[in-house]
């Protein structure tokens, strides 16, 4: 009786991250994965229970690459300032490091590739994910004000979501070294001006 095919499963989240970024979530099949990657329709079932657990998984993976890449850049800074800049920055260094992770996460909307199917599991990642950009601001908040309250999270909140948003990603500008000097100089700004009194 001949062995199943073994695969890597890094492989098979590669082949969904690049059919969502080129053609759409909706295009991520396991039947279109299985092509692409050469592995059984039924090992990709065994592997990840279901079309909806692939696509939350690819997600994630992009996810937990970002947020390892912030952290890294964040512990190198050399004071709380260039720390807040550094992880400003993490979206474009991102795109350098991981391009297709750097689209799947930033450019296909999350409500598109996450249904309402998603096991449990994988709904208790995501927002696991989420709690870590939540800690990593108040933890910054902390080492600049020495304050975790809402007024300093939202301070870092325009600092490290809507800044780059607005001034990296809503514009294309990933690799442009003048906007990345112009993010810095809207960070500094920000974080001149500080939160609302707590």
């Amino acid at each position: 009786m001949p062995r199943p095919r073994t695969h890597d499963p890094d492989r098979v989240l590669d082949a969904a991250e690049a059919l969502a970024v080129r053609s759409g979530p909706a295009a991520v099949t396991i039947r279109a994965v299985a092509t692409a990657t050469g592995v059984s329709n039924g090992a990709l079932y065994h592997t990840f229970g279901s079309r909806a657990e692939l696509l939350g998984r690819t997600w994630i993976r992009a996810a937990h690459r970002f947020l390892a890449l912030q952290a890294e850049m964040v512990a190198a800074a050399s004071d709380g300032v260039d720390a807040v800049i550094a992880a400003a920055e993490a979206p474009a260094e991102f795109a350098a490091r991981h391009p297709l992770s750097t689209r799947l996460f930033f450019t296909v909307r999350r409500d598109d590739l996450l249904g309402d199917d998603l096991p449990d599991t994988v709904r208790t990642e995501l927002a696991a994910t989420q709690k870590t950009l939540v800690e990593l601001m108040k933890t910054l908040a902390h080492r600049l004000w020495q304050r975790r309250d809402a007024h300093a999270v939202d301070t870092l909140t325009i600092c490290l979501v809507d800044l780059p948003t607005a001034i990296l990603l809503d514009r294309d500008r990933l690799a442009d070294p003048t906007a990345r000097r112009q993010l810095r100089a809207a960070v500094r700004a920000v974080l001149d001006i500080g939160p609302a009194p707590a």
